[in-house]
């Protein structure tokens, strides 16, 4: 039997995060059953936004369950399948577990070719990050040629695109 080493929730942070926090525990490799894919684990991204997903509060997204696996965005490779639209060896990015391998549905993956350089490109400059800058920048923002366009957290996944979007719509760019 394969285990599976998984990334549990362990308590609340008040302040700095810490390994406290979380447990890594070995638990058996889960079968996935109908509609249901296996997914090997690549790469996770590990986020700002995922502090706030261990507060107990509301907020725009569901935040982490206290004994439960983590998840967050992630890159990797179907082993079993049991849906059309995938096929062991096939690459995914979506939502995955903290932990080497993921059971979950096909509606939350999306297929990707794998000839972009790293496959962690999914998570930066093909993911979330780079997708949030354009759509602030593009569909919100709206900056024009010429414009001056402040950035906040130039340095930061998402700003550092948001700046290479202003400066390639024309723009005078000060992060």
């Amino acid at each position: 039997m394969i285990e599976n080493a998984r990334v549990l929730f362990k308590s609340r942070p008040i302040g700095w995060v810490d390994a406290s926090h979380f447990e890594i525990v070995a638990a058996p490799m889960a079968d996935p059953g109908d509609g249901e894919v296996l997914v090997r684990n690549i790469f996770m991204s590990l986020d700002p936004y995922m502090r706030g997903r261990m507060r107990d509060e509301a907020r725009y997204t569901a935040g982490f369950t206290l004994g439960e696996v983590l998840d967050g965005g992630g890159v990797g490779e179907i082993v079993v399948s049991n849906v059309d639209q995938f096929s062991a060896g096939d690459l995914v990015t979506g939502r995955l577990g903290w932990e080497n391998f993921t059971v979950t549905t096909a509606d939350l993956l999306n297929k990707v070719d794998g000839n972009v350089g790293s496959l962690s490109h999914y998570l930066g400059v093909l993911g979330m990050p780079s997708m949030t800058a354009w759509v602030g920048m593009r569909n919100i923002g709206q900056a024009k040629e010429g414009e001056a366009v402040y950035v906040s957290a130039a340095s930061g996944a998402v700003g550092q695109v948001a700046g290479q979007i202003a400066k390639l719509q024309g723009c005078y760019v000060v992060g």
